[in-house]
């Protein structure tokens, strides 16, 4: 692991951002904003999830005006997801957003601009600046790759505000492209104090997502870059989170719910140890406890593994060894293998 890039603290609501403070894990509501009731009850069930910041799109004026509604019924930093109208960001900050989100790709204009900053300088609402790939503005120089223009549209956005003597600024870089939104978030990393979001935009869904996600983000983490993270899957949002919290878990970033360690099987297993391990993950998936779990299947590294985990079981034909923190603690018959393990993981 590289050093971590240390950035300018920034507040969005109670959670800090930047400098030493952990990795945030944030996510996006896939409701109606309009509907209020339905925001609040999905961002209430990303709360219970470890989401730390949520980010609501508002469209237009109606769903603008749900927003210091959903601000009363969440525990959690709410971010308005701004474009085209920057009326709309203005009517967010009287609302009393924690946070905004400006495109410059669609909200460049300097008087514009200027108005919200105002407004955001007074109630110390930070803007992050998010650039996307898919909706650039016209090159300013010809023959700039795509991660070249990212970097010059966000370095023009920052110098904008900087003018207006404005420096509470969160950048991200976004691109479905993994390759072209490391080489941008690589690029603008040396050249700005301030913290970054990371995410991988469209990537599309659950299995091609999470790994174009971990691909991306978990490159950037691994050098050092990266203050928030967002992973983006066509999918529900708990599992936009669970995946954020997964791919910070396996750079021991940061540590929240289980962790499952399970061999692949092969020739040499004499359990079932696919359907057993999947069983485990589900029943797993109702404990938020920092804990390495292992289901093995075999001699070669099945007990090494299940002694090394907090709890494990390396399986055999027709039973499996217990161990608990390195020591063996029994033999259970394979019928009672997984009752027994999550006995066992609830009573730690």
């Amino acid at each position: 692991m590289y050093p971590r890039r240390l950035s300018k603290v920034i507040n969005i609501g109670l959670v800090q951002v930047g400098g030493r403070s952990p990795i945030s894990v944030q996510s996006m509501t896939k409701t109606d904003t309009r509907d209020a009731a339905a925001t609040i009850r999905q961002i209430r069930e990303l709360e219970d999830r470890g989401c730390e910041i949520i980010r609501v799109a508002v469209p237009d004026s109606q769903a603008a005006g749900t927003l210091t509604k959903i601000k009363r019924g969440i525990n959690i930093p709410l971010i308005a997801d701004i474009h085209f109208d920057h009326h709309l960001a203005l009517k967010a900050l009287s609302a009393g957003v924690d946070g905004l989100r400006l495109n410059p790709g669609n909200i460049s204009e300097a008087s514009k601009v200027s108005e919200i900053v105002k407004v955001a300088k007074e109630r110390q609402t930070p803007i992050r600046i998010g650039v996307n790939a898919g909706s650039l503005p016209p090159p300013a120089v010809s023959g700039q790759t795509i991660p070249q223009r990212m970097v010059a549209t966000a370095m023009r956005h920052i110098k904008l505000l900087e003018d207006l003597n404005f420096d509470l600024i969160k950048v991200s870089l976004k691109a479905f492209d993994v390759p072209t939104a490391i080489e941008a978030y690589q690029d603008i990393a040396v050249k700005i104090p301030y913290p970054l979001h990371l995410g991988i935009t469209e990537a599309g869904t659950p299995r091609a997502g999470v790994i174009r996600s971990a691909a991306g983000i978990g490159t950037l983490l691994y050098l050092g870059i990266g203050d928030t993270i967002r992973v983006s899957l066509t999918t529900t949002p708990h599992e936009e989170v669970a995946a954020g919290y997964d791919i910070l878990k396996s750079l021991n970033l940061r540590e929240r719910g289980p962790i499952l360690v399970s061999c692949p099987t092969c020739g040499r297993c004499e359990a079932d140890v696919i359907v057993l391990a999947e069983q485990v993950e589900k029943m797993l998936q109702k404990t938020s406890k920092s804990l390495r779990v292992a289901v093995m299947g075999c001699v070669v590294n099945g007990p090494g593994e299940a002694k090394d985990a907090d709890i494990g079981i390396a399986c055999g034909k027709g039973k499996a060894i217990l161990f608990k923190k390195g020591k063996q603690l029994a033999v259970v018959a394979e019928n009672e293998i997984l009752v027994r393990l999550m006995r066992e993981i609830e009573e730690m």
